[in-house]
């Protein structure tokens, strides 16, 4: 319950900003897939460094104790990386991952879905998106656990467009992957 209210706080923020963003990772899954535990909030933003100041105020404003570094914004910035928000109170971490100059990233954040939380109108990746960022760190890291959250997005979503599956799939080289676990 923390984490769905401190996501509807950073999504008011977001918004507010007029800041393009899509949750992503473990509480995306719990939208597309199975329930599971996840000890973080993944978002991927589209910051715009005239944005930079005022969202670092306006996520100051959250509590007096939270963590956040704008060195640490700027250095995200510039290098397409990420900047953490750590909230004390609850013990949750926000990973914000800037979108990258690349042509998935670009896409996947255009086909964000917006789903309304508790009043607040809240942007997920889509389930199409989210198997492909999966697949990638799958082929990056070799985990587990990107495997079973895949399975269980493709239990659970029966009308997936399995044609901007394979097409970026095949661009990222993680069809052969798709497709055995399409077909388990």
């Amino acid at each position: 319950m923390e984490q769905e209210k401190l996501l509807r706080k950073i999504a008011s923020i977001l918004n507010k900003l007029s800041i393009n963003y899509i949750v992503t990772g473990g509480i995306a899954v719990v939208v597309w897939g199975r329930p599971r535990f996840t000890a973080d909030i993944d978002i991927v933003v589209e910051l715009l460094p005239r944005k930079l100041n005022k969202l670092a105020e306006e996520l100051l404003k959250i509590d007096k104790d939270v963590y956040l570094s704008k060195d640490a914004m700027l250095d995200a910035l510039k290098n397409e990386g990420e900047f953490n928000f750590i909230h004390p109170a609850t013990g949750l971490k926000i990973d914000f991952w800037i979108l990258k100059n690349e042509l998935f990233d670009k896409e996947r954040i255009k086909r964000g879905i917006k789903k309304r939380i508790a009043g607040v109108n809240i942007v997920f990746s889509s389930p199409e998106d989210l198997i492909l960022i999966k697949l990638l760190w799958q082929k990056r890291m070799g985990s587990n656990h990107q495997l079973e959250d895949i399975e269980s997005i493709l239990k659970i979503q029966k009308n997936l467009d399995w044609r901007y599956l394979h097409k970026w799939s095949k661009f990222h080289g993680t069809q052969k992957m798709l497709n055995l676990l399409r077909n388990k």
